[in-house]
This record gives C-alpha cells, sequence and structure tokens, in this order.
C-alpha cells in the first residue's frame, strides 16, 4: 500500500468513526457489479471497494465490517470526486498510468504462469534432479585460534600441547572477536565455506588435536576439529520454498523468451543518446 494509499484511508477512516454508518441486509443477489454509488453519474461498485480492502494493511483490515465499509466507500467517492476534477491530464501523468497498468496486467500474466509452473510433480522433479546421486557432503565442527604472526601461534599452540584451555585462549588471544568470544567456536560448516588454507587443514585434521599454525589471508590459525559428520541430504519439505523459487525462476524465463521470440519486436529507440533518459524535460515539451 503507497504512502497516498494509507493517507487515503485515513482520511476516510476518521469520517467512518465520526459518524456510524447503519449497513442494510446483505442482499442475495449482490455481485461485483452491485453499484454501491455514483458520482455524477460514475458508478462505484461493490467489486472496486472488495479489490481496494484487498489492498488495505492488516492494521485496517482488522477493523469492524461496517467501520471498514463506509472508510472504503467514502475513500472511493472523494477519489472519484477528484478524478473528475481534472480536466486534462499531463503528458508525465498519462504516462505513468501506462506503466501502471503495464506492470499491474504483466504482473498478472506472470502469477498465471507461476501458478501453472509450480506442482508437487515438478517439485519432486527438481529435488529428484538436485539431490539423487549427490554423494553426501563432509561437515565439521572446529573452533580455531587467529593471531597476527606465525610466532604468536607457535606460543599459543605450545601453551596448549602444555595443557591450556583452548577455548580461553581464544578467548584471550584471537583476533577474530566474532569466534573468539565463543572460546573459537565456528559450529557446524561445509566445504566451500572456508578459504582454502583453512579448509585443507580443517579436513587433514585429527578430530580432538590441535592442527596449525595455518596461514591464510586473515593471519595465522591454530584449529580444533571438534566432530565430523556426514551431512543427510534435505528433505523435499526442507527445500521446497528454494525449490519453488527455483521452478518459478525458469517459468518465467522460459515464458518471456518464447513471448520475445514470437512478438513483432522493433527496438528504432536504439539509436539514441542514453543520457536523454535523464531529460525531464521532454515531459513538458
Amino acid at each position: 500500500m503507497t504512502k497516498q494509499s494509507r493517507f487515503w484511508m485515513g482520511i476516510a477512516l476518521a469520517g467512518a468513526f465520526a459518524a456510524p454508518f447503519a449497513l442494510p441486509a446483505t442482499a442475495q443477489d449482490a455481485s461485483a457489479d452491485t453499484v454501491v454509488a455514483t458520482v455524477n453519474g460514475t458508478n462505484i461498485t461493490l467489486g472496486h471497494m472488495i479489490v481496494l480492502r484487498e489492498t488495505l494493511p492488516q492494521q485496517y483490515q482488522a477493523l469492524p465490517d461496517d467501520v471498514l465499509f463506509k472508510g472504503i466507500l467514502d475513500q472511493l467517492i472523494q477519489q472519484t470526486a477528484l478524478e473528475q476534477s481534472v480536466k486534462e491530464l499531463a503528458k508525465r501523468d498519462q504516462l505513468a498510468l501506462e506503466n501502471n497498468r503495464r506492470g499491474y496486467v504483466s504482473g498478472v500474466a506472470l502469477q498465471n504462469v507461476v501458478e501453472s509452473a509450480v506442482s508437487d510433480a515438478a517439485l519432486q522433479a527438481a529435488y529428484d534432479a538436485k539431490f539423487n546421486g549427490v554423494t553426501p557432503a563432509k561437515e565439521y565442527n572446529a573452533a580455531h585460534i587467529l593471531v597476527a604472526t606465525e610466532e604468536m601461534a607457535n606460543s599459543l599452540k605450545a601453551e596448549l600441547d602444555g595443557g591450556a584451555d583452548f577455548s580461553e585462549l581464544a578467548k584471550a588471544n584471537s583476533t577474530d572477536k566474532g569466534s573468539g568470544a565463543n572460546g573459537g567456536d565456528l559450529g557446524w560448516f561445509g566445504l566451500g565455506m572456508m578459504v582454502k588454507p583453512f579448509e585443507d587443514a580443517v579436513v587433514s585434521a585429527e578430530v580432538g588435536k590441535v592442527a596449525g599454525p595455518v596461514q591464510s589471508d586473515f593471519g595465522w590459525h591454530l584449529i580444533l576439529v571438534k566432530e565430523s559428520r556426514v551431512a543427510a541430504a534435505p528433505t523435499l519439505d526442507e527445500t521446497r520454498d528454494e525449490l519453488a523459487a527455483e521452478i518459478e525462476r525458469a517459468a518465467v524465463e522460459s515464458h518471456l523468451k518464447d513471448l520475445t521470440e514470437a512478438a513483432d519486436i522493433a527496438r528504432p529507440g536504439e539509436g539514441l543518446d542514453p543520457a536523454l533518459l535523464r531529460d525531464a524535460t521532454l515531459l513538458d515539451k
């Protein structure tokens, strides 16, 4: 909902609260074409009201029906009267209306494409293509202490070899303040999530034994791999939203490609100076 729409609804609802509105009994034959008001001969229908209500934020939709009915009706009446008071639209306004209609209708077209593309069968096929036959990945639960120099790393390693607590040394010395505050803990991560020298050291490290020092672009690391595990593939339900987004994107791209290839398209404007896009004075000519 735009700021302008919120302004209108606020004005209309203020009037609705000020003047209680008695609704007639619901007509059995009411439809979207049922006329609820006329302004200088222009009809406002129940359908107009329903569509406007659907665009309102929850704070307005939660209002009592009688208050909301009068507020919406008042808003549409006021807007219609204002619309009629404008005798001629400026070029800018005409073009904005055309763009708004184009954008809205194209959204309707894409919604139809998306809704038909995402089905249980399509989701299952996308899941199978993505995860069937994929070798389960290995994950690691590790901690590290990051310092600026190899000398400092070797000094801390000597303390650890002598029985010092890894977590306490990380809190006191690690320049990675985020993990350092948690005793160097990095949680679970898979391959490709860490810089290569660090990842290589984690993969080759013995669980429970401090590895390093290992140098990366961030400094020198001492690494403690606590556990490792084979990560199970996510279930279809766990990936449903992600897969649906991928299916939707592919369907939209395919539909747009088919439409544009079938359309008779000319681009005479491609030879224009791109800087003209910034010349708003053209709208006044």
